[in-house]
């Protein structure tokens, strides 16, 4: 993806990037494309450049100079670290444990992340802690003395894409490695974030695009009680209504990536919509597609001639989306949010 220029889609030219006009509606076509192939390549995208891109891009520009480059190349890989064994949904700083302590040109941090993308491979991570009570984001080699990635999780889903805990015992962390200022963690998470769901929202119509086409190819080719499945009045109709949705949630991907490219940092409710909305689609697209395959929709591999299916490995790619960057039903709070006010 480096060598194809990918991970400088999201990135102005200042910053060595494309310098793109709309740089978030090109990105997210990137996310449809990759999770219409793997899901795993568009996560392993997204947390590379989306999500610890915009990060650095809170940095001071010696911060931001020291790691884009190298995010844009691929010569590094990053990770972004905030949740937590107790801290998932509820980002505060009372739910969040990892702390820093103040020490002589620095600090020293301690704590334990969870479920972090890109984490058993990742050179550096973007990691949300508490500075004196207050939530921040530090940039911690994980290479250091005292940082410890344990073995890759097993999921059910997103085999190709990596993830586990970073535990963090008393790790040195340098002055200049504290994005924009103390305190301001929840900003900078927030922003990555907002960014985030719209990539995952994308992701989600590129699972439900491959789910439907995969789909479709199968009614036509299979016969059943001497016509075609594609004949059904039955299927007929829900694919009309996925075809629909898929292009809705694409079309709700397309606006809050407008909106962010004019220049809002948090364009609501069209990102909680988005993103909610997006992988609920992929969702619901995944399971008629294994219900349309029959007993070769639970085939990953079929041992007697080698044929290949994908739609049971879209099936489980699609859940994880559903509760990563903020589960489905907190988008759909913050939408209400919106509707009836804080």
């Amino acid at each position: 993806m480096a060598g194809l220029g990918l991970f400088r889609i999201p990135f102005p030219a200042e910053d060595g990037g494309k310098g793109l006009r709309a740089p978030m509606l090109a990105t997210s076509i990137v996310m449809e494309e990759l999770a219409y192939e793997s899901n795993s390549l568009a996560v392993i995208y997204d947390c590379q450049c989306v999500l610890a891109g915009r990060v650095l891009q809170y940095a001071s520009s010696e911060l931001k100079s020291a790691y884009l480059p190298s995010i844009m190349s691929g010569e590094r890989i990053a990770c972004v670290a905030i949740t937590e064994p107790e801290a998932g949904s509820d980002v505060s700083p009372k739910s969040i444990r990892t702390v820093a302590h103040p020490v002589k040109g620095g600090w020293r941090l301690s704590g334990q992340k969870r479920f972090i993308i890109n984490a058993p491979l990742a050179d550096f991570a973007c990691v949300l802690c508490t500075i004196e009570g207050a939530l921040s984001m530090v940039v911690v080699d994980l290479h250091s003395e005292g940082v410890l990635v344990p073995a890759p999780d097993r999921k059910m889903g997103m085999r190709a894409c990596l993830t586990s805990d970073i535990l963090l015992d008393e790790v040195f962390v340098p002055r200049e490695n504290l994005v924009w200022q103390e305190g301001k963690g929840l900003r900078i998470a927030l922003g990555a974030l907002t960014r985030g769901r719209i990539a995952v929202g994308a992701s989600g119509v590129g699972m439900a695009q491959a789910a439907f086409d995969e789909s479709v190819q199968h009614m036509k080719e299979r016969a059943m009680f001497g016509r075609s499945l594609a004949e059904m009045q039955y299927w007929q109709f829900r694919l009309a209504e996925r075809a629909t949705q898929i292009t809705m949630a694409r079309d709700l991907c397309y606006k809050a990536a407008l909106r962010h490219d004019a220049g809002e940092e948090f364009p609501e409710p069209e990102t909680a919509m988005a993103k909610a909305y997006g992988t609920q689609v992929a969702g619901d697209m995944a399971r008629d597609a294994v219900q349309i395959f029959g007993g070769y929709g639970c085939m990953s591999r079929l041992g007697a001639d080698g044929s290949v299916f994908k739609v049971e490995r879209i099936y489980r790619d699609a859940k994880s989306p559903e509760i990563y960057e903020g589960t489905n039903e907190i988008q759909k709070w913050m939408v209400a949010r919106q509707i009836f006010g804080r």
